[in-house]
């Protein structure tokens, strides 16, 4: 099986798609607009891709490419991110100027950050960025990225556990293309919908699913194609199986328009 994901290696997709197919062949890409081409063009059978995190909430540029519903999710997968910050041999924290890191990296630490004076910079992620200060041999110029990157790049690990929030954790996801078959363990479902623009529509909407047995884990809004005009992301967990998926959207729920099936998955999160 081909797997794809979003960065290079020694980063932290590529260790989620390690721990979810060992042994497996990956490629990674450098955008996320890339890994879903692949995916699209049958380059690679599956991606690895981060959807939400702990500390700084959902991934935006891959929660919007989920629709219009020709992925779907297989499965989720916790990671727990720890950052290190990783320098040349030699550097002293006092001497950093500049941390490079993916945005979403860098957001996770950014009380840490501000508190030293670091000016953080974007890169497109972890792995590479520290690729960037073993290239560049600048003193003054850090990484942030798991600690196991440190030796493939012979840098240093300058301090550990640079997070603002010890709870920082990613949670993956495996995506494929074409049809689902829910499985007899499968007990969570994403989905994504519309409601009447009117007062209390998505309170209703929620209630009704409660009452068929969902329990909702995440909402999140998102613009639509008109403006001003929402839709909502949405993950519950529900009896497990096919039946369990029926109880809940079937017939399908009066207060939702535009529904849309992302995925139906076995939850490790919920």
């Amino acid at each position: 099986m081909r797997i794809g994901y979003q960065g290079e290696g020694f980063s932290y997709s590529d260790q989620a798609a390690s721990e979810l197919f060992p042994g497996a062949e990956k490629t990674g890409f450098a955008t996320f607009v890339a890994a879903f081409e692949a995916l699209r063009d049958a380059i690679v059978d599956v991606l690895v891709m981060p959807i939400e995190n702990s500390t700084t909430g959902s991934v935006l540029p891959v929660l919007d490419r989920l629709l219009p519903g020709q992925v779907h999710i297989t499965a989720e997968h916790l990671v727990e991110i720890r950052h290190a910050l990783l320098g040349l041999h030699g550097a002293a924290l006092e001497g950093i100027r500049r941390v490079r890191s993916h945005p979403e990296a860098l957001a996770q630490a950014e009380s840490i950050l501000t508190h030293w004076g670091w000016e953080p910079v974007p890169a497109h992620d972890t792995a590479g960025a520290v690729r960037l200060i073993a290239e560049q041999g600048d003193p003054t110029e850090a990484a942030l990225a798991p600690e196991l990157a440190a030796a493939a790049f012979g840098l240093s690990i300058l301090l550990r556990d640079v997070v603002d929030r010890s709870h920082n954790t990613t949670r993956f996801v495996v995506l494929a293309s074409g049809d689902q078959t829910v499985s007899d363990d499968a007990d969570k479902t994403t989905v994504v919908f519309t409601t009447a623009h009117t007062p209390g529509a998505l309170a209703l909407a929620l209630t009704e699913l409660g009452l068929r047995g969902a329990n909702l884990t995440r909402i999140e809004s998102r613009p639509t194609d008109e403006a001003w005009r929402y839709r909502f992301f949405v993950d519950l967990t529900h009896p497990p199986g096919p039946s369990g998926v029926k109880a809940v959207f079937e017939p399908q729920p009066a207060t939702l328009a535009d529904l849309t099936f992302l995925g139906t998955y076995r939850a490790v999160l919920s």
